[in-house]
């Protein structure tokens, strides 16, 4: 028998900006969203190109990340992590995978 090795990943909680692109799934009159997700990774490096692949794949047009650090680092900074925040980040290490977890449109005010 073989032990498991310890997963090199990390869970990064990442902000992306997206911009319009037809069948984005997107209101029609927004300009474009942010979305928080939850990314595996074995850096921040990463999870933002994974990311950012998928979400091109969903048909989205990222336009900039902006990366938080891992679970460890926010609390180390202070972040309040509620208990639905935790199970998604676990979910998204145990999935290893990337987790839309809120979307935000964004809409012309003029």
């Amino acid at each position: 028998m073989t032990k498991d090795k310890p997963s090199r990943q990390s869970v990064y909680t990442l902000l992306v900006e997206v911009g319009r692109k037809t069948g984005d799934g997107l209101p029609k009159d927004a300009t474009g969203a942010a979305l928080m997700c939850y990314a595996s990774g074995v850096d921040e490096a990463e999870a933002v190109r994974e990311t950012v692949a998928i979400l091109k794949q969903a048909d989205m047009a990222p336009l900039d990340v902006t990366g938080y650090g891992t679970e460890a680092e926010r609390r180390a900074e202070g972040h309040e992590i509620d208990a639905d925040e935790a199970e998604l980040m676990a979910r998204a290490l145990a999935e290893n995978s990337v987790i839309v977890a809120q979307v935000t449109p964004f809409f012309d005010k003029s």
